[in-house]
């Protein structure tokens, strides 16, 4: 007999895949709450009612299970304690007696809470959304509220900028507490910087670098002294993972808090595994154990278990975790380490920045994006990727994560042969190009630096030459630049000889031109990496740094 403890993503997966492989097994789930299988990712989109129906969100009851797969599903069923010399877990039923369960494999699925504030007072309006339970308790706090009520979403990470961005739709004035400069924090700041332009600009507020300590009846308290109003509040500081039964069992937990598992989920105890959001992964880059709270990797997990169950060969491959997040309009997505994780790990990194447009400029419709690219200097692997904008981001994300799970080098995405329409892409696929010029930085043949090492290359005596055409000073200019457009450089490069030069122009690829025609001459020339617009958004990361609490005008004059 397998028991499963914990349904949704994991635990269902497992249940069904493993009913597939061995019709005569009994196979027997207990969940906590009040469903078994529901679509967690959903659970916001039902509070503004982009999701109509609660019902839409719950995708399949025990009674369902029981005819179908010949599930036993309990809801309301606690697991308690786990006995793994009997191989027994005691099971605590809502309002019932305590029983016992034996098992052949235990199978750990529990999922992770969400953190909370230290101090929060009895009739404090604070709600966090996990279960289908928690969403009815959210909606009833909700419905009961007055237009423009005042909500405070605690966190800005995922989870925090959904519900945002779904109480905003609701009507619901909101504020983002965020102890940190930026949402989301897997982005680097220059991209995130314009998914916090577009939140402020849509009325949201942001209240950056607090943490809050304190959650009363009809504010919250944070950190500097001062309070928010708040009608409503929902934690959204992050997850930690629900090993407590793991670790009263005896079984290994890790430094990260999660269930130690090998490559086939097995914990410790052989005859035990664990999956989803309590049992750690491993990393791509170097193999270190993390947490990585996805519903795609529980689910693709959940399927592996039950292949080692049923005596088929299972190893889990390293989790990149890759994400992609809608917030009111604007796609944000990314995939393994960002430049700032890679650079805390003491890894050399190049690091690629490009704004193309969706698909082809001809063809109406175009949209722009901005992808980030972050590679090994030393053997050209990538490390991570990210990307902001509307159409098309997910995709090129997904190319790229599947470019990574394959070991394929940076230069090598400039020869994948992607689908091209100029209504869907460009025959250089924003993915290509990608590729060429982590291909010349490889081969030398251009050299960039980042807009964060402008400053100090400045300071060194270094010559910033705006090459931009004409049209596009509008835009605004980085402050000390020359302006000479590429056709006039040939004429007037004279006047920079013996002075390290930094051309840039809008996104990066005229100014290699400049840069490859000053090299040819002689100079000493390095390339703003992803030109003027990737200036400005590290930039406007800055101002949220000194901006804690913002609103679209507050970081316009900043």
């Amino acid at each position: 007999m397998t028991v499963i403890v914990g349904g949704v993503a994991g635990g269902m997966s497992t249940a069904t895949r493993l009913r597939r492989l061995d019709e005569d097994r009994e196979i027997i789930v207990l969940e906590r709450s009040g469903a078994v299988s529901f679509a967690n990712c959903g659970l916001p989109y039902h509070v503004s009612g982009v999701i109509p129906e609660r019902a839409a969100l719950e995708l399949q009851d025990p009674a369902r299970l029981a005819a179908r797969f010949r599930i036993d599903a309990r809801v309301r069923s606690e697991v308690v304690a786990i006995d793994r010399a009997a191989r027994r877990v005691t099971v605590r039923p809502a309002g019932g007696t305590d029983y016992e369960l034996g098992y052949d494999e235990l199978v750990l699925s529990p999922g992770a809470a969400p953190r909370l504030p230290d101090r929060v007072a009895p009739d404090a309006p604070l709600h966090a959304l996990r279960t289908l339970d928690d969403l009815d308790a959210v909606m009833g706090a909700v419905d009961g509220l007055p237009s423009r009520a005042r909500a405070v979403v605690i966190g800005g990470g995922y989870i925090g900028v959904e519900m945002a961005d779904n109480l905003h739709r609701r009507g619901l004035a909101t504020t983002i507490v965020q102890r940190s400069s930026r949402l989301i924090g897997g982005l680097d700041p220059e991209m995130a910087a314009p998914l916090a332009e577009h939140v402020l600009e849509r009325g949201l507020r942001l209240r950056f670098g607090n943490a809050v300590t304190a959650v009363e009846a009809r504010r919250v308290v944070l950190d500097d002294g001062s309070a928010l109003p708040a009608d409503l509040v929902i934690a959204a500081m992050g997850v930690v993972p629900e090993s407590g039964l793991a670790r009263a069992a005896g079984l290994e937990i890790g430094a990260t808090g999660g269930i130690v598992v090998d490559e086939s989920h097995r914990t410790s105890d052989p005859a035990i595994y664990a999956i989803g959001d309590a049992a750690e992964k491993r990393d791509p880059v170097d193999g270190s154990p993390r947490l990585v709270p996805l519903a795609g990797l529980a689910n693709r997990h959940g399927r592996a278990v039950a292949d080692a169950i049923a005596g088929r060969p299972s190893i889990a491959a390293p989790a990149l975790g890759t994400a992609v997040i809608d917030v009111l309009g604007l796609t944000a997505a990314s995939t393994g380490w960002s430049e700032e994780h890679a650079r805390s790990r003491g890894i050399e990194v190049r690091v690629i920045h490009s704004h193309p447009l969706s698909h082809a400029g001809y063809f109406p419709g175009a949209r722009p994006m901005s992808l980030k690219l972050v590679v090994d200097a030393r053997t050209d692997r990538i490390l991570g990727a990210q990307a902001v904008g509307t159409e098309g981001v997910a995709r090129r994300i997904d190319v790229i994560a599947t470019a990574m799970a394959a070991n394929l080098a940076a230069s090598a995405l400039a020869d994948l042969e992607l689908a091209y329409a100029p209504q869907y892409g460009s025959a250089k696929d924003p993915v290509n190009m990608l590729g060429y010029i982590a291909r010349n930085l490889a081969d030398g043949e251009d050299a960039t630096i980042q807009w964060h090492e402008l400053d100090d290359a400045v300071a060194d005596g270094a010559v910033l030459l705006d090459v931009r055409a004409a049209g596009q000073l509008a835009e605004g200019a980085i402050p000390g630049a020359t302006w000479i457009p590429v056709e006039e450089l040939r004429e007037r490069a004279d006047a920079y000889a013996g002075r390290r030069i930094v051309v840039h122009c809008r996104v990066g690829q005229g100014a290699h031109t400049a840069a490859r025609l000053l090299a040819s001459l002689g100079h000493d020339v390095v390339n703003l990496d992803g030109g003027y617009l990737t200036w400005r958004d590290g930039m406007r990361s800055v101002d949220h740094q000194q901006s804690t609490d913002a609103t679209s005008a507050d970081l316009r004059a900043a």
